[in-house]
C-alpha cells in the first residue's frame, strides 16, 4: 500500500489525514481519524455530460455497523439497510457544505461517499466533511475549496468553550449548545446548531471560535492539497450564445420589473414570464443543447432581485426589508379525536401541527451505529406534499422531510418537560399545506401551538424565522439582510439562515449559502435583525393561547406513576412475563417497567389504570405486624390454615389463634374457600407471616360452629 500521512490538532486530539491508494479508482479519496472515529471519502465525476438542466451533486453517508464493532440490525436482517436519520442529516450537512464551492453550470456527475469505518466517542461527521474536502481538493475535480468544519460545544455551569466535544459532552443535561460551523478563511458558508435557550452573544463567540479554528485548518489543508493535489479538468462550461442573449434582452428584460415585482407574494409573475420567455425561444428557433434557456432566465431575474433590494430596498411583494408576512394562529378547534393540533400562517406558508400523545412504550428505539439503545420519547415528523407548491409528483419522505422535520424537533427540544415531570411519549406531525419559504420555521411555530393546545407543560412558546441576504458579488460590503424570506427571495437570494426561540433565548439554526461564504458581521447582523420577527410571532402565538391548557385531550391516555423496589421486579414480571401480562389481560393498560424501580401504566382515560396500579401495588407491598385483611383459606394442615391476603402472600393462621377457645380440629370451624378476618401477628426472620383470626374477632369461630 502507497500512503503518506498528515497531522495536525484540533482542540484536545491529533487530527491525521492519510492519503492512500485503497480506492485508486476514485477520482480522489482521504482517509481522516480523530481519535478512535475514521471516515473515507472518496469522490467521483463522470467522464460524459449527463444532459441535466442542472448540476448532479449526490452525497451518499454510509454506516457501517463494523464501525461500532457490534453486530446490529434486526433480528433477521443482520447486514446495514437504508440510511438512518442520523445518516441522512450527515449526508445534507455535507452537501450544504461543498455544493456551493462548485460551478453549478457542471453537467458532470459527481458523487461523494462517505464511508464510517470506526465510531467512538466522536461524531464523524465533522472528519467526514474535512475528508470530503481533501479528498475533492486533490482530485481532478474542478471545486473552490478546501472548506473547513469545526464542532463548538459549551455546557451551562461552564464559561469556556469547547472545540469538537465528544458525545458524552453534548448529550449531557447541562449542555447549553451544539453548534457545527463550515466555512473558508474569514467566512461561514454552513451552520447546524441545537441550543438549549442559548444567548445571542454565546452563539456568536462560539462562531468567532469556530471561524480562528477554520483558518487554521484551512492552511493546514492548503499545505497537502499543494503537495498532493492532481491538475483539475478542464470543462467546457455552457454559456447562452449572443443570439439568445439578444433575444432575452430585446423581448424579456424590458418586462422584468413588471412581472418580478408584482407586490404580491409568490412567483406567479416571474412564472408568467418564464412561459413567455420559452414561446420567445421556440419562436425563433434558436437551439439549446446546453439547456442555457433556463439558466439565462434564472441568472437575468436573480441579477434584478439583487439590484433592487441592494440599490432601493425593494423586495417582488411589495414589503419593508424587516417587515413580516401577515400572522395568523388557531390551537385546536379541528377534530376531538386529536390530542392536539395548530395552524399557522405566515403569508403563504401554512402549517397545520398534529400532536399525538402515548405513554413510554410508545417511544422510538434507536439502536444504530451512533445512537444504541436509546428510547427517544420526543417526535416531529415534517411532510411536504406537492400539492403545497401546486404541483403534482411522489408522495412520502425524502431526505428534504427528514432534514426539515430535524430542524423543528431540535428548536423545540429545548421546552419539552422531563419525562419525570411529563412521563407521555411525544409525536407531532407537521404538514405543509401551502408553501411559500420556510415551512420548516413555520413548523416549529405549528408544533407549538399544538403542543400548548394539547397540554403539554412546556418552559414557553418557540418561534422561528427565516433570514435572507442579497449581496453584490463586485462589491460585497454592499448588500441587505432581508426578514422572513419568500418564493423569490429563498430562491435568488443568498442566504437562508433560520433561527428558532424562544423570549430567553436561541433553540436552533440553520444557514445555508448560495456563496463561497458569508463574513461574520453579516451573519451576527441576521441573527440580530431576527430576534424582532420572532418576538412578534411569539405575541401571535401568545394571544392565541397564552400558556398550555390545564387538562389534557378526553381521547389522550392516562399514564400513572408509582415507585417499586428494584428487587420486586421479578416479582411484578413473573417467570416469562405470566404476572405483568395477566395484569395488562385484566385491565386493559399497558405497563413499562425500568431499571431503577419507576412504573409506568399508561390506560385509556375510560379506565383500568387504577385497577392494575392497584394490582401490582399489592404485589409488592411490605407487610406489616398488627395489619388487618380479610383473606381465603387456601389450604387445611393439622396445625392450622394457610390464609391469602394478597395475590402472591399467603400466611398461616395457627390452630391456637383461630378461637380464643382450643380448638380440636382446624377443619371444625374452616373449610377452603372461607372468607376469614385475620390481623398479621408477627412476620418471622424467614420473611414468614403468622396470622390471627382470633386477635381480630373473637367471635368468629362462634359464629362458624353455628352455621354448622
Amino acid at each position: 500500500m502507497q500512503k503518506t500521512t498528515y497531522s495536525t490538532t484540533v482542540g484536545e486530539k491529533e487530527l491525521t489525514v492519510e492519503l492512500n491508494d485503497l480506492a485508486e479508482n476514485a477520482s480522489g479519496s482521504a482517509l481522516v481519524r480523530y481519535g478512535d472515529s475514521v471516515v473515507l471519502a472518496t469522490v467521483t465525476m463522470s467522464k460524459e455530460d449527463k444532459g441535466t438542466p442542472f448540476f448532479p451533486l449526490t452525497v451518499d453517508y454510509e454506516e457501517k455497523f463494523y464501525a461500532a464493532g457490534q453486530i446490529l440490525g434486526s433480528r433477521f436482517i443482520r447486514r446495514e439497510g437504508r440510511p438512518s436519520d442520523e445518516a441522512t442529516l450527515s449526508a445534507r450537512m455535507i452537501d450544504r457544505t461543498i455544493r456551493p464551492l462548485f460551478d453549478h453550470r457542471i453537467r458532470r456527475d459527481v458523487q461523494v461517499v462517505l464511508t464510517v469505518l470506526s465510531i467512538a466517542e466522536d461524531d464523524p461527521d465533522i472528519p467526514g466533511i474535512l475528508a470530503t474536502s481533501l479528498a475533492l481538493g486533490i482530485s481532478d475535480i474542478p471545486w473552490d475549496g478546501p472548506v473547513s468544519a469545526v464542532r463548538i460545544g459549551k455546557h451551562h455551569e461552564l464559561q469556556e468553550l469547547k472545540i469538537n466535544p465528544t458525545y458524552e459532552f453534548r448529550h449531557a443535561d447541562e449542555s447549553e449548545f451544539d453548534l457545527v460551523i463550515c466555512g473558508q478563511e474569514q467566512t461561514v458558508n454552513m451552520i447546524e446548531a441545537g441550543a438549549n435557550e442559548a444567548t445571542e452573544s454565546d452563539l456568536l463567540r462560539a462562531t468567532e471560535l469556530a471561524q480562528s479554528e477554520i483558518d487554521k485548518l484551512q492552511k493546514w489543508q492548503r499545505d497537502i492539497i499543494n503537495k498532493a493535489g492532481r491538475s483539475k479538468t478542464e470543462l467546457t462550461l455552457p454559456e447562452p450564445t449572443p443570439e439568445m442573449i439578444k433575444l432575452f434582452e430585446e423581448q424579456i428584460e424590458p418586462e422584468l420589473d413588471k412581472f418580478v415585482f408584482t407586490g404580491q407574494p409568490g412567483k406567479e409573475g416571474i412564472g408568467e414570464l418564464e412561459k413567455k420567455w420559452h414561446q420567445a425561444v421556440e419562436a425563433a428557433e434558436i437551439e439549446d443543447p446546453d439547456n442555457m434557456t433556463d439558466w439565462l432566465f434564472e441568472d437575468r431575474v436573480d441579477k434584478a432581485v439583487h439590484r433592487a433590494a441592494i440599490e432601493k430596498n425593494k423586495r417582488p411583494d411589495g414589503r419593508e426589508i424587516g417587515e413580516l408576512r401577515p400572522l395568523y394562529a388557531q390551537a385546536g378547534d379541528l377534530s376531538p379525536i386529536l390530542h392536539g393540533a395548530g395552524i399557522f400562517y405566515r403569508g403563504g406558508t401554512h402549517i397545520l401541527s398534529v400532536l399525538t400523545l402515548g405513554g413510554p412504550g410508545d417511544a422510538q428505539l434507536l439502536d444504530g451505529v451512533e445512537v444504541q439503545n436509546h428510547h427517544k420519547r420526543f417526535m416531529h415528523h415534517y411532510n411536504f406534499p406537492p400539492f403545497s407548491v401546486g404541483e403534482t409528483g411522489r408522495i412520502g419522505m425524502n431526505r428534504r422531510s427528514v432534514g426539515h422535520g430535524a430542524l423543528a424537533e431540535k428548536a423545540l427540544s429545548a421546552v419539552i418537560p422531563p419525562k419525570s415531570e411529563f412521563p407521555y411519549t411525544i409525536r407531532i406531525v407537521s404538514e405543509a399545506l401551502s408553501s411559500n419559504g420556510s415551512t420548516s420555521m413555520g413548523a416549529v411555530c405549528g408544533s407549538t401551538l399544538a403542543l400548548m393546545d394539547g397540554g403539554v407543560p412546556i418552559k414557553r412558546p418557540v418561534a422561528g424565522i427565516a433570514m435572507g441576504l442579497m449581496q453584490d458579488l463586485e462589491d460585497k460590503e454592499r448588500y441587505v439582510v432581508l426578514t422572513d424570506i419568500q418564493g423569490p427571495e429563498d430562491h435568488y437570494g443568498d442566504m437562508d439562515l433560520k433561527v428558532a426561540g424562544t423570549s430567553k433565548g436561541v433553540t436552533a439554526i440553520q444557514m445555508d449559502t448560495k456563496l463561497t461564504g458569508v463574513k461574520f458581521d453579516i451573519i451576527k447582523q441576521a441573527i440580530d435583525q431576527s430576534r424582532a420577527a420572532r418576538d412578534k410571532i411569539l405575541n401571535t402565538i401568545e394571544q392565541e393561547i397564552p400558556e398550555p391548557r390545564t387538562e389534557l385531550s378526553s381521547n389522550a391516555p392516562e399514564i400513572l406513576y408509582l415507585q417499586i423496589d428494584p428487587n420486586d421486579i421479578g416479582l411484578v414480571i413473573g417467570p416469562g412475563g405470566k404476572t405483568v401480562n395477566e395484569i395488562k389481560d385484566a385491565t386493559g393498560a399497558d405497563i413499562d417497567i425500568e431499571e431503577d424501580g419507576g412504573v409506568y401504566i399508561t390506560a385509556p382515560k375510560q379506565g383500568g389504570g387504577a385497577q392494575a396500579k392497584q394490582a401490582i401495588e399489592a404485589l409488592v407491598k411490605k407487610y406489616e405486624a398488627g395489619e388487618e385483611y380479610t383473606g381465603t383459606v387456601t389450604r387445611i394442615m393439622d396445625f392450622g390454615a394457610f390464609v391469602r391476603i394478597g395475590p402472591n402472600t399467603e400466611g398461616l393462621v395457627h390452630i391456637s389463634e383461630i378461637a380464643p377457645w382450643r380448638v380440636d380440629k382446624v377443619t371444625d370451624i374452616l373449610k377452603e374457600g372461607d372468607e376469614v378476618p385475620v390481623v398479621i401477628k408477627e412476620i418471622d426472620e424467614k420473611n414468614r407471616i403468622n396470622l390471627s383470626i382470633k386477635a381480630r374477632d373473637k367471635e368468629f369461630a362462634d359464629r362458624a360452629l353455628n352455621k354448622k
